[in-house]
């Protein structure tokens, strides 16, 4: 009997403790990655009775609409988590808390995160994010169609690409790319107008930023978005980016990628999933849904060498921010700090579904994966190559809406490069200001 006393006597208590606990709205966009931050949150409350986490997924688009929507309202969740293109917008409309004061008061090092992730989410001497995780772009391969078309491993992690011809990686996805009799298009007898097999699919327009889209070849063949970060100059008017859109443009024509439209119907991922296209970039975010939906044999590899001589990466760090409207933020807080925590950033790890953002994380995803047979080391080979940050500025939604209309042009053949993106960097240069 003193045994079930005691026992329902410690159910009143937690019964008690749990309906005086703050609760903190936590939400973010990626499924893959739910089941980490369940049990960082499972594992905050242990060490804070006090405090409940309520975590919410939802899918890119919607997410953001949600976002948006709670801020107006006044209903939006008391953490987020934050992304480089977005939270200029944050700023400028004061929606972000500033922790710098916390940082200072709870000691927190920041030296402790991969070189860059804490700096890009401050400005002007305020920080609106920890990092919580990093990715960059890398290519996928089927490497049943590599095969067939004797193309080896050690072909594709050294490919070169430039705007004149195309380079080793041109005349891969030539050899990748085959027509409906089987014909490859190194052929003259292959046939342009029904394509069975695509050796490449670039994912679509890719907005300002053209992260897994255009940046990386544009970067390599000398691109550079703007003079700085937050700053007011942008070069999208560069001839560098001009060839490159000129370039993926003309991969349609000749048969080796899916026209625009159709991509934007079925999906570059899509595509690769159903055997369709040979080869495609993503990011490492991606790294589980091909593992999960992919049947066939492929590898991550490296992206081409550019004319620069070396290969360019998207380098992108995701931070988790309180929104300044929350009732609650000092639990909130707490529950950011223990989201960039070494804690929680290991749990992430061990599930190796992306990077975290602590030092020597990435290292210990990659040795998970590594233990489910994926090879994902292209990815750190790509964040030790040439990386630059997405472009950030005012008015970013502006400036996105503007390059996206331009390259959607460019890629329907409307509109020459250089003539689209002159048009459209004079009106972000307005924007940028």
């Amino acid at each position: 009997m003193k045994i079930k006393l005691l026992t329902l006597t410690s159910i009143a208590i937690a019964v008690n403790a749990s309906a005086q606990a703050v609760e903190i709205k936590y939400v973010l966009w990626d499924s893959n990655q739910m089941p980490a931050y369940e049990q960082c949150a499972t594992d905050f409350s242990v060490q804070n009775p006090d405090i409940t986490v309520k975590i919410t997924q939802s899918g890119w688009d919607d997410y953001w609409t949600a976002l948006s929507t709670g801020f107006v309202s006044g209903t939006a969740p008391d953490v987020f988590t934050d992304h480089l293109a977005k939270y200029p917008e944050f700023v400028k409309n004061k929606q972000l808390v500033d922790l710098t004061n916390y940082i200072k008061r709870d000691k927190l090092d920041p030296n402790q995160y991969t070189n860059g992730l804490y700096q890009v989410w401050g400005k002007d001497g305020q920080q609106f994010g920890l990092p919580k995780d990093w990715d960059t772009i890398a290519m996928i391969v089927n490497m049943d169609m590599a095969k067939k078309a004797g193309i080896t491993l050690e072909d594709l992690n050294f490919m070169t690409w430039n705007p004149q011809d195309g380079g080793s990686f041109e005349q891969i996805v030539r050899k990748l790319t085959l027509d409906k009799n089987g014909n490859n298009a190194t052929l003259d007898t292959f046939d342009t107008n029904n394509v069975a097999v695509y050796g490449y699919q670039n994912p679509g327009s890719g907005g300002m930023m053209g992260q897994t889209e255009w940046s990386h070849f544009a970067v390599s063949n000398g691109f550079k978005f703007q003079d700085k970060p937050w700053g007011h100059q942008f070069f999208y008017n560069d001839k560098s980016l001009a060839e490159t859109l000129d370039y993926l443009a003309g991969m349609a024509r000749k048969g080796l990628t899916a026209d625009f439209k159709n991509t934007q119907s079925l999906g570059a991922d899509s595509m690769f999933v159903a055997g369709k296209v040979a080869i495609i970039p993503q990011g490492s975010w991606m790294i589980t849904y091909f593992d999960n939906n992919v049947k066939s044999q492929y590898h991550w590899i490296p992206l081409p060498k550019g004319p620069t001589g070396k290969r360019a990466t998207m380098f992108n760090g995701l931070a988790d921010s309180i929104w300044s409207g929350s009732k609650h933020k000092e639990e909130a807080w707490k529950w950011v700090k223990y989201l960039g925590s070494a804690d929680c950033q290991n749990v992430v790890a061990s599930k190796g579904v992306v990077f975290p953002a602590i030092i020597g994380m990435a290292e210990k995803a990659i040795g998970v994966q590594m233990e489910r047979n994926i090879d994902s080391s292209a990815f750190l080979t790509m964040s030790q190559s040439e990386t630059y940050l997405p472009p950030i500025a005012q008015n970013g939604a502006r400036i996105n809406s503007t390059m996206e209309n331009a390259i959607q042009s460019i890629l329907l053949g409307k509109e020459t490069a250089q003539k689209a993106l002159s048009k459209a960097n004079k009106k972000v240069l307005r924007y940028s200001k």
